[in-house]
């Protein structure tokens, strides 16, 4: 069993920066594809970002793409979601995902393990 802990949401300006960590406790990440998604109050959770075992391969949802950055650091067994240019609709929970799996799925269904989530707001 893998428990995933994200830090760094928070209360932002539109414009402004975050960045999420996503840390498994008593596991290392480099045997997981790790992925974010988000929920926004009465909608379904929704992909955001995903990462291969090496990092080598990336994929990010349409409305994030040239603003969110997803990377991993295998060494420091810690996968980060930087969130530039926030939007008010950005606003959600954010959720790390890990799966043992090769396949870098977009739904929440492609992902084994996920964390407890962190509340990022973007104000207008």
């Amino acid at each position: 069993q893998v428990q995933l802990v994200e830090s760094g949401g928070g209360l932002v300006q539109a414009g402004g920066s975050l960045r999420l960590s996503c840390v498994p406790s008593g596991r290392t990440i480099s045997v997981y594809v790790m992925g974010w998604f988000r929920q926004a109050p009465g909608k379904e959770r929704d992909f955001v970002a995903h990462i291969s075992r090496s990092g080598g391969s990336t994929g990010y949802k349409d409305s994030v793409k040239g603003r969110f950055t997803i990377s991993r650091d295998n060494a420091k067994n810690t996968v980060y979601l930087q969130m530039n240019s926030l939007k008010p609709e950005d606003t959600a929970v954010y959720y790390c995902a890990a799966t043992s799996r090769y396949y870098l799925g977009t739904t929440a269904h492609d992902y084994d393990y996920w964390g407890q989530g962190t509340q990022v707001t973007v104000s207008s």
